[in-house]
């Protein structure tokens, strides 16, 4: 199996999975919740409040496991995306992410407690795709 084809697989689930799963661990106990994901080419964005007690534990630790896809393919195939954290407040990525729907949680993306996560990956590996079992790629 090529890297090129491994990544461009790994793109592809990324990019049609939206909703995912998000696990930090703080104080030596597993943290996780549901969150919205875009990426970059491999790499991660999701909003986030500053308020909120996963910004604390990524100042704290910055390491983080992302699970995305699943349900969105018939193979059900999904990565495991093992990946380092930078906390964001610059104006043009949170401009980038911000969609209308977000106004449930933040009334503008003015907010000031709007804030982005940046996921950059450590290492990836995809599961449930028989033409890409067992790969996983490092950074």
């Amino acid at each position: 199996m090529e890297h090129s084809e491994a990544v461009k697989r790994i793109t592809e689930i990324l990019s049609e999975s939206k909703i995912g799963v998000l696990s930090t661990a703080y104080n030596n106990e597993p943290n996780a919740r549901y969150m919205w994901f875009y990426n970059d080419g491999l790499t991660l964005y999701a909003k986030t409040n500053d308020a909120s007690p996963k910004y604390d534990e990524l100042r704290d630790n910055p390491k983080a496991h992302v699970l995305l896809g699943f349900h969105d393919s018939p193979n059900h195939a999904f990565v495991e995306f093992y990946g380092e954290v930078e906390r964001m407040a610059d104006r043009e990525t949170i401009d980038w992410l911000w969609e209308e729907a977000d106004t449930e949680f933040f009334e503008s993306k003015e907010n000031p407690h709007l804030k982005a996560l940046k996921i950059t990956p450590i290492a990836i590996k995809i599961m449930n795709d028989d033409e890409f079992e067992d790969v996983k790629l490092s950074m």
